[in-house]
């Protein structure tokens, strides 16, 4: 169990094809090219996971050298890099969260606690969050909302305030979002961003369908 995707568990084959299909912005694009070529080297070099590609990449003896190979050169590498980097969304900071009591952020503080990767370890079973109640004198109310929130933003692609949005229309969790129904989920966003001046702009379905598609990778490993 962990707060992150095991990217141990996604193999090189499996991540080329996700790429295949995948939300990328238009500056990624050129991740879609020379597919088979490129994930086909990796895999003559003895790469066998999308976890074995990051650490290769992050290391700058291998990544130069990895840049002389012709099918790799240019700005390709950075670019993958920066890609399998967001698997990994960054913890939320816990006063971030604007519902949270500026009392519960400070208990949370006290012990270490700052974000929502310190917290999920913390919260994953209804004794694990008994236990924090009881030694932070948070209500297990306000525990059981910060569980949720944490679950909510392991999502990609989620905020805080995002999070905090899905918590309120009650997909407050992420089996709930990666079962939900993308055109109610659109529907009910836009209206509560439209009620409470949350976003300038109008969230695309698309949008949406991508969150409730990311949300479907994740473990559900906190248990309610």
């Amino acid at each position: 169990m962990g707060y992150y995707i095991d990217l141990s568990k996604i193999s090189i084959d499996d991540y080329r094809d996700k790429l295949k299909t995948a939300y990328l912005p238009p500056s990624r694009m050129e991740l879609r090219n020379k597919l088979d070529e490129r994930f086909g080297y990796f895999k003559t070099i003895n790469i066998k996971n999308i976890k074995e590609l990051i650490v290769i990449l992050k290391k700058k003896d291998k990544f130069a050298h990895l840049q002389k190979v012709q099918c790799l050169s240019g700005d390709y590498l950075t670019l993958l890099l920066r890609e399998l980097n967001s698997l990994l969304p960054k913890p939320s900071p816990i006063r971030d969260f604007k519902g949270i009591t500026k009392e519960t952020i400070a208990k949370l503080e006290e012990i270490g606690i700052k974000n929502t990767v310190k917290l999920f370890d913390r919260v994953i079973n209804p004794q694990l969050r008994k236990k924090l109640a009881e030694d932070t004198n948070i209500p297990e109310n306000e525990i059981i909302e910060l569980t949720k929130l944490t679950d909510l933003s392991r999502i990609r692609w989620v905020g805080t305030t995002f999070a905090q949005m899905l918590y309120n229309l009650g997909f407050d969790t992420l089996e709930k979002v990666s079962k939900a129904d993308a055109n109610e989920l659109h529907e009910k966003v836009n209206q509560l961003s439209k009620e409470k001046s949350i976003y300038k702009g109008h969230i695309g379905l698309n949008d949406i369908k991508i969150v409730i598609d990311v949300a479907k990778e994740v473990p559900l490993d906190i248990q309610y």
